[in-house]
């Protein structure tokens, strides 16, 4: 089956050479760990904070750079990565805690066709109790490979903690829970300070939630934005001298106006011979029913070519693995989690099984999931670091690895 005929799809993310799946094996390099490349050349450190942004976008962040002054500054000449495919915080964290590819992880998406139970299951915040998160992506992250060196710190809400998606993905090391921004770049610098050498990963999610509420172009969005770029700017100043600090994201953000929020579910040709669908509005997976035939897949893929194929790039499952979407090899456990089809959204769309979600998430604004340069490229800031903390001795034991 071909749905690419009469469609030029994107180049693959650059896994193995600029992606997210390069930021802490990097950052463990840089800091002389081995077993480690240092794939994106960052400069030699005994500690490393890794910053993870949840929804900022590089071209989101340029745009709004006015309202980030202190970002910026960082900005010139910053190099720019490929976040994984799909565009989404469940696959690019993964990817990211692990180094993985998506084919190995096996995280390929915010929520996806567990075969065992031929049962859609969610991997975010809504982990299905019968996954076992170790089982399901049973790689060894980067922190459990660093820890036995030095000392790793994770620094996040405290409803991660032991989150399905915590375990499954960022397992290994120390939490330090923290709920605002203050307190996590508090909390982050004292831990630096109490310890001569570190990895850190520490987690911000309140510009992607006000990006879904509202929509990346809307003033609070721009609010957060300012917002991230004090508390980047305190913790600079906070976090003791030759720390290196290091900003990136996981997706970017595209805003989809009402108008253009499709319920595809109540088209009969868009769903016809379909057991499963998956995904999220910019990135849907469509799994057909175990006994449909390839003429079955082909008129489902010429369906949504004639109703939307203007708008988004359809394509098979072996497609966008031919295209390396999900790295150059896939696990033979992973191939069945992915759709027989995929609609990736090309234009600012965005498509909904209502049978399957509640009527408020046609409410959200700000998407992610798909190909575009908006939703796919993310930021890598080396922000420079004041370096006027001091040891604060006593205050808090080392924390270990």
């Amino acid at each position: 089956m071909s749905s690419s005929v009469h469609q030029q799809l994107p180049a693959a993310p650059a896994y193995g050479r600029n992606s997210v799946a390069e930021v802490l094996t990097s950052a463990a390099a840089a800091m002389g760990i081995t077993g480690f490349t240092n794939q994106l050349s960052f400069a030699p450190a005994d500690r490393v904070c890794v910053v993870l942004v949840d929804g900022l976008g590089a071209s989101q962040l340029k745009r709004r750079g006015g309202h980030a002054p202190f970002l910026r500054q960082a900005m010139d000449s910053a190099p720019v990565l490929s976040s994984a495919f799909p565009s989404t915080t469940a696959t690019s964290l993964a990817s990211l805690g692990t180094g993985q590819i998506p084919g190995a992880h096996g995280m390929v998406g915010y929520d996806v066709l567990d075969p065992e139970q031929d049962k859609v299951v969610n991997m975010l915040g809504g982990w299905d109790r019968r996954v076992d998160p170790l089982r399901w992506q049973p790689h060894r992250t980067v922190f459990e490979q660093v820890e036995a060196e030095v000392p790793v710190a994770t620094v996040s809400l405290p409803k991660f903690a032991e989150s399905a998606m915590t375990r499954a993905a960022l397992r290994g090391g120390s939490f330090i829970p923290a709920t605002t921004s203050h307190a996590k770049t508090a909390a982050a610098a004292e831990a630096m300070a109490d310890n001569r050498r570190m990895l850190m990963y520490l987690y911000f999610n309140e510009l992607d939630r006000a990006g879904h509420r509202y929509g990346w172009e809307s003033a609070e969005w721009e609010h957060e934005l300012e917002e991230l770029d004090g508390a980047m700017r305190r913790l600079s100043a906070q976090l003791p001298p030759g720390t290196r600090l290091l900003l990136t994201a996981d997706h970017g953000m595209v805003d989809v106006p009402e108008a253009h929020r499709h319920d595809y579910s109540a088209v009969p040709s868009l769903i016809q011979g379909v057991r499963h669908t998956a995904g999220e509005p910019r990135m849907v997976h469509l799994y057909v029913e175990p006994d449909a035939t390839e003429r079955t897949r082909e008129q489902l893929v010429a369906a949504w070519q004639s109703a939307h194929g203007h708008e988004a790039w359809i394509m098979s499952r072996h497609e966008a693995i031919a295209a390396g979407y999900f790295g150059p090899t896939v696990n033979d456990a992973v191939l069945p989690r992915i759709g027989d089809v995929l609609i990736a959204a090309r234009e600012p769309v965005a498509f909904y099984d209502t049978r399957r979600v509640r009527p408020a998430a046609m409410e959200v604004v700000g998407q992610h999931g798909s190909l575009t340069r908006a939703e796919r490229t993310v930021p890598m800031l080396d922000i420079k670091v004041a370096g006027t903390a001091a040891r604060r001795s006593g205050t808090r034991k080392a924390v270990r690895g």
